[in-house]
């Protein structure tokens, strides 16, 4: 990308191919979302001032943001927000970056926080930059939400993000279930753990594999360690009834009915699909004393 006259109209199209030769997921979505960044506007903006010049300090910003990409860092690392549900959350290198199949969970979740619930205490384990919660408390403001994340980093941004939206959510710095021992028990609790298989990490994409943080992918032998430990102590922490769900790979159905059966603490075990017809999220309900 030389310093000539280069127009939005023009820099989509090269950056566009030039994406595409590199094997850069979503070519065109990319540079929409880049140039967009780099010129602070909207993306529709691009189409309607299609024949404006960028200056030399925006070309530069741009080729900037193009090599990082080019490098497969991924689009929200690089301008530091991803959409998810109905929000603009904060991320970065410490957090997962929120996925559409995540949604899933929260719909699922939404289900057991009605409308006109009041008062039910929610818990998120692992929580991130905290899409879930956050999404949660956005739909249903009447309850009390609990958060906990292992990484005092991951910890800031929910928090950020919290504040961004002016939604209130408490906060705790441990891991999974230590966090919140000393708390009063949940009626829901909901995550999103690491459920990848250790060997399969090195194989992921490569804006995967080389930028987000391996603690919130690498679940262990067959992805279940943490997916299993959080069925075997939820039982403590949910109130008679409660629920527990749980995102989960496309092929662990069958492992995690085992693990959610061998703890005999659950009833009404379910399976819900997401978008794409994959089994996402298990959804349990802790049985009576």
């Amino acid at each position: 990308m030389t310093q000539e006259s280069w127009t939005i109209q023009k820099l989509l199209k090269w950056t566009t191919e030039f994406f595409f030769e590199k094997k850069v997921e979503a070519p065109r979505l990319s540079t929409e979302i880049l140039l967009a960044h780099c010129l602070s506007y909207p993306r529709i903006q691009l189409y309607t001032r299609h024949d404006q010049p960028l200056n030399q300090d925006e070309l530069a910003r741009f080729r900037e943001l193009v090599k990082r990409r080019a490098a497969r860092e991924p689009v929200a690392y690089i301008v530091g927000v991803r959409d998810f549900w109905s929000l603009e959350l904060a991320v970065n290198p410490h957090v997962l970056i929120p996925r559409p199949e995540t949604e899933t969970l929260v719909e699922t979740a939404l289900e057991i926080l009605h409308k006109d619930s009041s008062g039910m205490r929610v818990l998120d384990l692992g929580t991130g930059s905290g899409a879930i919660i956050l999404a949660l408390a956005k739909e249903r403001p009447g309850n009390h939400y609990t958060a906990v994340d292992a990484s005092p980093k991951a910890l800031d941004t929910a928090r950020k993000n919290a504040q961004t939206h002016s939604l209130t959510v408490d906060f705790y710095d441990g891991s999974w279930f230590e966090a919140v021992r000393c708390l009063e028990r949940f009626d829901l609790v909901v995550s999103n753990p690491p459920y990848i298989s250790s060997l399969d990490i090195p194989g992921l994409q490569p804006e995967v594999a080389l930028y987000e943080p391996v603690s919130a992918l690498d679940g262990g032998y067959q992805g279940m360690e943490h997916l299993s430990h959080i069925m075997e102590r939820a039982p403590e922490h949910l109130n008679p009834g409660g629920w527990l769900m749980l995102e989960m790979g496309y092929d662990q159905k069958e492992l995690v009915e085992e693990a959610a059966n061998r703890t005999e603490a659950y009833i009404n075990l379910d399976f819900i699909q997401d978008l794409a017809g994959h089994y996402r999220v298990a959804k349990m309900q802790r049985t009576n004393p």
